[in-house]
């Protein structure tokens, strides 16, 4: 190569090399625009994010159904099955007829929407205004309704009539959980004020926990639950292992609840804090568990299951209010004193002679409280105070409306079974159909 091509390759070196942080910021900059979403791609991943969500909390329905089949006697699992089917069924109908609009239409900082049916986009339609499918935003609300009613289910289970029960779903469902929900996820007065719960610990699980309270109080123990001295007598489920799978299936479906409570799936941030959300409900899930474990072994000095499966669930209902900000520590924190409090609770509720059949208030009311009023601890963004304002609030007016309905109920058509038929089990004496047909006295097999 001769001096001067040297000297041509040299100069020519040096000029790329001058341009190459122009360009590199050019391409970076090129990178990023790239990175950001379309319109019609953050419509589809969010509107993708509410189907997923709501599909995994409709499964939670079925949950809810094998852990209660599993936790009361086998002469009333036909009957739970049914209410919980039941119940998801009537919490779509009145979630559309006129849930949805009283929950978001029109708040506007007050204290309810409006009344009327929802209407969904037209067939094809692109509403980018959104940002998502109208109708899987509707789909993904109500499977949360459903799942405030499935917990008077189980707790007021093996005393109380089949249609005074459905009568109150449909208050529950369409009226009752929708105004209170306004009031925070609407932006009603709530939000205005500050209130955060990010997934329902209280919106949620201690509306169901308030509503199944009351119920409790009203209907009345099962026979033989508690002596005449105050004497308290266990009353064993039917099928661990049927109430070991609805844990599961509850533990799976929380992933729903919780992330996709995230609402946007469109950009990386989205994605990324899904993923944490995801691993903090786990995380508390899982601290529930062992906590639950320590402690019985501690107190009865055996473990027990039940409150093995409850403790799990508590730490779910407890991480619900907040579980994308926590760190770790903080998660597990939250997920195991929920579990704490119902080893402690359950116990002290049959003090108080309330017979709570598969443990829902302490899981759901109590652990739901202690969610909601912890969330200031890594959302520096709320109050105390205001957290429990919201909590006092919510709790009132849930725990009011539904005892006014229940006496209702109790006074017109009866909330409860003869002691007949609560002796002979629920699946014969109102529906007819045993679970387990072959175990019954004076059975015979073909």
């Amino acid at each position: 190569m001769t001096m001067a091509k040297r000297l041509m390759t040299l100069t020519g070196g040096i000029a790329l090399a001058a341009t190459l942080p122009a360009g590199l910021a050019l391409a970076q900059d090129a990178t990023a625009a790239a990175a950001e979403p379309g319109a019609n791609t953050a419509y589809i991943f969010n509107t993708l994010l509410f189907l997923l969500g709501g599909f995994l909390v409709m499964w939670m329905a079925a949950g809810f159904a094998m852990l209660e089949a599993g936790l009361v006697r086998s002469k009333n699992v036909s009957m739970q099955c049914l209410k919980n089917i039941a119940l998801y069924s009537v919490a779509g109908l009145l979630f559309w007829l006129t849930g949805y609009n009283l929950m978001y239409t029109g708040v506007d900082g007050g204290f309810i929407g409006s009344f009327g049916p929802y209407t969904f986009d037209a067939v094809g339609g692109d509403a980018l205004d959104t940002g998502y499918s109208t109708a899987s935003d509707w789909f993904y609300q109500m499977v949360f309704c459903a799942t405030a009613a499935s917990v008077v289910s189980g707790t007021l289970a093996e005393r109380i009539k089949l249609w005074p029960f459905m009568i109150f779903t449909v208050v529950l469902t369409g009226i009752m959980y929708p105004i209170t929900g306004s009031w925070q996820w609407g932006g009603g007065w709530l939000s205005e004020m500050g209130f955060s719960d990010f997934a329902g610990s209280t919106l949620v699980h201690s509306v169901g926990g308030w509503a199944a309270l009351s119920g409790a109080l009203i209907l009345g123990a099962r026979k033989g639950k508690f002596g005449p001295n105050g004497e308290i007598h266990p009353i064993p489920g039917s099928s661990m292992p049927l109430a070991t799978l609805g844990t599961f299936i509850l533990w799976l479906g929380w992933f729903g609840f919780n992330g996709a409570s995230q609402l946007a799936m469109g950009t990386i941030g989205d994605v990324t804090d899904v993923s944490r959300i995801f691993a903090n409900t786990n995380l508390a899930a899982a601290a529930g568990v062992v906590v639950a474990m320590i402690l019985t072994q501690i107190i009865y000095k055996k473990v027990d299951v039940t409150m093995a499966l409850n403790g799990a669930l508590a730490g779910l209902v407890a991480i619900t209010a907040e579980p994308l900000m926590p760190s770790v520590p903080v998660a597990i924190l939250v997920g195991g004193v929920g579990a704490a409090i119902v080893v402690f609770a359950v116990p002290l509720l049959d003090k108080l002679k309330i017979d709570d059949v598969v443990g829902a208030i302490p899981v759901h009311l109590l652990a739901g409280i202690w969610g909601t009023f912890i969330v200031p601890l890594s959302n520096d963004g709320t109050s105390y105070g205001t957290q429990l304002i919201g909590i006092a609030a919510v709790g009132a007016f849930t725990l009011v409306v539904s005892a006014i309905v229940w006496f209702i109920l109790k006074f017109t058509v009866g909330i409860r079974v003869s002691e007949e038929e609560e002796m002979m089990g629920l699946d014969k004496a109102e529906i007819g159909v045993e679970a387990y047909p072959e175990f019954g006295v004076g059975s015979q097999r073909l």
